[in-house]
This record gives structure tokens, C-alpha cells and sequence, in this order.
């Protein structure tokens, strides 16, 4: 019976490697639990790099984020520094490297120490170090911070930002039409990597500042501050990049900047800054909230501060800030003063001579405007001040007469539209206020309008302004190159897309008066009455006058009795009102309404005439020359008096004629 057991002797026996790993696992788990952020998902099957995968938790909420691991144990003795290394294969690293913020984990059985290298902290030692990771047979991870509590939340807060941030980008793509992607990449902010180490993230941070980043900056503010931690010094970088886009208008978060003001209000009166400078990054806080008397006060103390005296250029922004919250507190001659101050200290200060520009312009001051325009000059990576800048520089020379310059100006910015959502709009705006104002203009505006139609096409405000240039440009007798039948079809075409219907009976009108110059009164008729049926009353004189042309008396009057009685009582509407009863035969009131048309404009020729032409029809011969000798005396070259001296040269000798006084 005993020989049973003797081959038990022959079985495998159990390494030292196993038990090293089951304290390795042992451990790791028991930190993973701990902390209350990651629970173990599972371990890889198919270990190729990764040991685990942890995912963060939410108290009880999973997320799906997941951080991969490599977990080591090992027995060998600590370097000097007492920093741990383990060497790895180079197709192992490049596997863990594939996930973001995975990491090796070295669990050290003599000291019971747990300790964590990022994989991607590994490759940038290589890197720095002038040795291409990829091109080692393997790899030395380092080990040298401990994998704490703290670390693995502040790994927690970090991939949980990324991943919320990676996800809102693909969820906004996924939301936009196919057509619009490149447009909307071209204006997403870009997605930085901020890596786990705090001295990488920190420099990373601070180049970011000095390199105007803001946007980029703001998006992954909670990744940097789950590296660096929020009341870290170099977090202030995070904060100021906050403060500058509220203070510029861009989408920022109040709240931060709230947290920003108590964060640099903390670091007054310690002896480790400038106090004039966190006062001045606290005014902007305070600016970009709009509490401008607070931010009054704390610019005030910057200035009171020998530091920022001492020193010109942040001086002169800091007068040029304060001259902003004057200006909003009201007190523009204030803010007019500190802006010069702000250019004495700086002649070359973009802001303050921005700020001028626009105090000039609100005074119609168009010359000293733009020469404010065009010394503010910005350098720095913001490509939306200077382009600012330019859409308000064409505004000036529009309202300086230089419609020339002005559509120059419009046309250099067309090519960042893709970038600055506002410039189509804005552009629109003005040259829809100052595009038919010359035909010169006309011309060019008609330029724009198919450039803008092409951005967005079938857009009812460019279709609009489009007809109505054309149609500007033949009122005014410019040859367009097309007959009216030819822009007719375009017309009929493009009429549709026009949304508004007092936009469209506009148009219409115009059209139909277009109709009226070549004397196609049916034609005009037809498009005054499509303007009429559209917005009815106002639209009314042109239809009668059309009518009137057409010999429609009967349809006319109703139209002109309108006009002249409630809408347009005006000497041209009750001289239509007199034509259709003479012609009807109501001469009693169109003796009346050419009356009125007398008193309105005593002046009106044809009125005159007419009415002595309804007396003379009445068979009021007396009356009639009586009111035509009047017309003759005041009209002595009009073409209605010769008629009368050579139809009746019995009543109304030619001059020629008359025999020689004394005779």
C-alpha cells in the first residue's frame, strides 16, 4: 500500500516564482479594493502584455473606463537610489502601450512595497535619453513611486476625464451630417494627452500657457488636475488659461473661474508671488464674471503695487484692463484715460489701442478709428483677436465711404470662416446694411452673396440680398448682362427659398418695377399684385398705378381710395385716386382729389392739368381755363401747355402771338 504513494515524490514541486506572483496578485488586489475607485475587472487569459484590466468606480456605478496592467513581484535587491528596475521585452511594453494610462505595477516581497510605472513614463525616458524604445530587444521599467490610495484615485480622475472627453468628441461627430465633419474638426479643440507623472503634466501645462493654448487648456482642465491636484501651484496655469477666455468672451466655466479667485486669493500677502499680479489675475477673474467693481478694486491695488509700477508692459495691460471695467461701470472718460495711459506706458499694446478704436467708432469717429484699427496689431497665437479686428476695421471704412477697402477686408477674412463661426454672419450683416448703397457696391455685394450662397446654400437671407442686389443694380440703369426675361427664371427659381413673406412681396415689387421701366404693365401687374396678396396695403400704389395703365379703372379705385385715404394719403396716391373717377366718369371726386393732391404738393403738374382737363369734361369751360391759365403760368415749358396752346389757341395763344403792348 505504501508503494502506492512513492511517485508522488516524482510530481512537479512549487517555485518560488509562484508564490512571489500570488503576493504579487495579493497585494495589488487588496490596494485596487481599498482605494474604493477600481474594482479588478478580470485577468487576461492570454497574457501577451497585460496582466488586468481595473475599472473605475463611482460608489456603486461602474464606467466601463479601464486602466490595463502588467503586475511584476520580485525578490531582487533595490538599486542605491532605492529605486526598483525589472527588465521587460520590448513586444511586452509595446502591447501595454497600446491603452492609455496603463501601467506596470512591481509588488517588492522583501520590503512589501507596491510600486507603479506608467508605460508610457518608460517610453519617454528612451526618448529623452536618445534611445529609440522600439529599436531595444528590451526595456528596463524603473520603479520609484509607490502605487498609494492617492495615486490610484488621481488615476481614477484622470482616465475618467480622458474617456469622458474622448467620448463627447465622437458623440459630437456622430451628431453632425457627414457634409459638416470637416468643418466641425476644423473648429473642436484639440484632445491632449496629459500624462500621469506630475513633472510631465506640469511642464506640459506651463508650455501650453506660453503657447496661448486656453481652449485646449480648458478641455482638459480636470485631467491636469487630477495629476497635479487642485490647490497645486502649477494648477495656476490651468486657472489664468480660465480666467482668459472668460475675460475674451469664449465659452468658459464660471465656476472654475469662481475657484480661480479663491485659489490666487489664497496665495496674497504669502511672500511666494507678486501681489500685483495674482490682484491683476483675480481683477480678470472678477472681470470675466462681470463684477466689475470688484475687478475695479483689485486692479486699482495691482497698480498700487511698486512691482507692477516697475514694470511697463504688465502695467500698461493692467490700466488697459481697468479701463474695461470703467467702461462697463459707465464711466467712459475713466476708461478713455486709462487706455492712454495703457498706450503711453505701451504704444504697442493691441488691446488698448482695440479698446480706442472701438470708443472711436461708437462716436462715428471713423478716421481715428481705424487708426486705431490698424495699430492693433496682435501677434500671438489668437487668431480670432486679429481676425476681430479686420471684421471691424470693414465696418469703419464701410461707414467712412471706403466701400472698396471694406469688401477687401471682408473678402481676407472669408478664408478663416471655416475656423471662426462669426465672420460669415457678421460679414452677412454688413454687407446686407451697406451693399446697395452705390452700384459699385451692388456689384460687389453681388460677389459675395454667391460666395456666401455656396457656403450655405438655399439660405433665404443671402437668396434675398442677392435678387435685391441685382435688382439695385438695374434701378440705376447698370447693365446686369442678362434681359428681364433671362433673370426672370433665376427669379422664379430662387423666389422660394425666401421664407419671410413681407421679404418676398419685397422682391416682387422690385421685380415689378423692373417691369414698369420697360413698360410691360402687364408684366408689372403681375408682379405688384403678388406683392399686394402677400402684404396687402403698403403695396397697393404700384398695383393701382398698374391698373390704372392697363385701363382697369373699375379694379383700380377700391386699391387708391385705400391708398390715399388710409395708407399712403400722400399728393401721388390721391392724383391715381383722381385718374380712375375721371376716367370713370365721378368727376365731382376727382375734382376732390386732385384738389387734395394740389394742397399737398401745390407744385404737382400733372394734377393741375388734370384737374382743369375734368372741368373742360364737365363742360365747366370758365373753371377749366381759369385752373389752366394757372398751370401755364406756373409750367411755362411743359408739355401739357404746349398742347394746350395748340389745341385751343383761342383760349391760350402762343406767346409769338400775342400783339405788342400799346398796340
Amino acid at each position: 500500500m505504501a508503494d502506492d504513494f512513492k511517485d508522488f515524490d516524482e510530481l512537479p514541486k512549487r517555485g518560488d516564482n509562484h508564490e512571489i506572483e500570488e503576493k504579487a496578485e495579493a497585494a495589488f488586489q487588496s490596494r485596487v479594493t481599498e482605494s474604493g475607485r477600481f474594482v479588478l475587472q478580470r485577468s487576461d487569459r492570454k497574457d501577451y502584455g497585460t496582466d488586468c484590466q481595473i475599472e473605475i468606480v463611482n460608489q456603486d456605478q461602474a464606467s466601463n473606463v479601464r486602466v490595463h496592467v502588467q503586475l511584476k513581484g520580485t525578490e531582487r535587491a533595490l538599486n542605491a537610489d532605492g529605486s526598483l528596475s525589472i527588465e521587460v521585452s520590448r513586444s511586452n511594453f509595446n502591447y501595454l502601450l497600446m491603452q492609455p494610462h496603463s501601467f506596470y505595477a512591481a509588488y517588492h516581497v522583501p520590503t512589501g512595497s507596491l510600486r507603479i510605472c506608467h508605460a508610457e513614463h518608460v517610453a519617454q525616458q528612451y526618448e529623452h535619453a536618445g534611445k529609440h524604445w522600439s529599436q531595444q530587444r528590451s526595456l528596463t521599467v524603473t520603479f520609484t513611486d509607490e502605487l498609494t490610495h492617492e495615486r490610484l484615485c488621481r488615476l481614477a480622475d484622470l482616465a475618467a476625464s480622458a474617456a469622458r472627453t474622448g467620448r463627447n468628441h465622437r458623440l459630437k461627430q456622430i451628431r453632425t451630417l457627414p457634409e459638416e465633419v470637416a468643418s466641425q474638426l476644423r473648429r473642436s479643440v484639440a484632445n491632449v494627452h496629459v500624462p500621469a507623472d506630475e513633472i510631465e503634466a506640469g511642464r506640459l501645462l506651463a508650455n501650453l500657457y506660453e503657447s496661448n493654448a486656453d481652449e485646449i487648456i480648458s478641455a482638459a482642465f480636470d485631467q491636469f488636475a487630477a495629476v497635479l491636484g487642485a490647490d497645486s501651484d502649477a494648477l495656476g496655469w490651468a486657472f489664468m488659461a480660465e480666467v482668459n477666455l472668460g475675460m475674451t468672451g469664449s465659452d468658459a466655466s464660471p465656476d472654475r473661474i469662481h475657484e480661480a479667485i479663491r485659489y490666487f486669493s489664497e496665495r496674497v500677502d504669502q511672500g511666494r508671488y507678486i501681489d500685483g499680479t495674482l490682484r491683476y489675475t483675480i481683477g480678470n477673474g472678477f472681470s470675466a464674471l462681470g463684477q466689475e467693481a470688484e475687478a475695479k478694486e483689485h486692479y486699482e491695488a495691482a497698480l498700487a503695487d511698486p512691482a507692477v509700477a516697475q514694470d511697463p508692459a504688465l502695467a500698461s495691460q493692467v490700466h488697459k484692463n481697468l479701463g474695461s471695467s470703467f467702461e462697463r461701470l459707465g464711466s467712459e472718460d475713466l476708461a478713455v484715460e486709462h487706455y492712454r495711459e495703457a498706450l503711453r506706458l505701451n504704444s504697442n499694446l493691441p488691446e488698448a489701442h482695440n479698446a480706442l478704436a472701438h470708443y472711436h467708432l461708437r462716436r462715428g469717429e471713423w478716421v481715428d478709428a481705424l487708426d486705431h484699427f490698424d495699430e492693433a496689431v496682435f501677434t500671438d497665437a489668437h487668431l480670432s483677436k486679429a481676425a476681430a479686428v479686420e471684421g471691424w476695421k470693414a465696418n469703419v471704412l464701410f461707414n467712412n465711404g471706403e466701400g472698396a477697402a471694406a469688401f477687401r477686408q471682408i473678402n481676407s477674412l472669408l478664408p478663416q470662416a471655416s475656423d471662426e463661426a462669426w465672420i460669415w454672419p457678421f460679414s452677412a450683416r454688413l454687407v446686407a446694411a451697406f451693399g446697395r448703397s452705390s452700384p459699385e457696391h451692388a456689384r460687389q455685394a453681388q460677389s459675395f452673396w454667391r460666395r456666401y450662397l455656396a457656403a450655405f446654400p438655399d439660405n433665404p437671407h443671402g437668396t434675398r440680398e442677392l435678387l435685391l442686389a441685382t435688382l439695385f443694380l438695374q434701378s440705376e440703369g447698370i447693365d446686369i448682362g442678362r434681359t428681364y426675361a433671362d433673370f426672370q427664371e433665376e427669379f422664379n427659381r430662387r423666389i422660394n427659398q425666401v421664407a419671410e413673406p413681407d421679404e418676398v412681396a419685397f422682391l416682387w415689387d422690385r421685380l415689378g418695377h423692373w417691369a414698369q421701366d420697360q413698360s410691360d404693365w402687364v408684366e408689372a401687374e403681375r408682379c405688384f399684385r403678388k406683392a399686394y396678396d402677400l402684404a396687402g396695403a403698403h403695396y397697393g400704389y404700384c398695383l393701382g398705378t398698374a391698373l390704372i395703365a392697363l385701363g382697369r379703372h373699375e379694379e383700380s379705385l377700391p386699391i387708391m381710395r385705400e391708398q390715399a385715404e388710409h395708407i399712403q394719403g400722400d399728393a401721388m396716391s390721391w392724383f391715381q385716386y383722381g385718374v380712375s373717377n375721371a376716367e370713370l366718369g365721378h368727376s365731382a371726386t376727382a375734382i376732390e382729389a386732385y384738389e387734395k393732391a394740389l394742397a399737398l404738393d401745390p407744385d404737382y403738374d400733372h394734377a393741375m392739368f388734370n384737374l382743369g382737363g375734368v372741368y373742360w369734361n364737365r363742360r365747366d369751360v370758365g373753371a377749366a381755363i381759369e385752373i389752366w391759365e394757372r398751370a401755364i403760368d406756373r409750367f411755362p415749358d411743359h408739355e401739357l401747355t404746349h398742347k394746350l396752346r395748340h389745341d385751343l389757341p383761342q383760349f391760350f395763344p402762343a406767346p409769338a402771338e400775342l400783339e405788342p403792348e400799346g398796340k
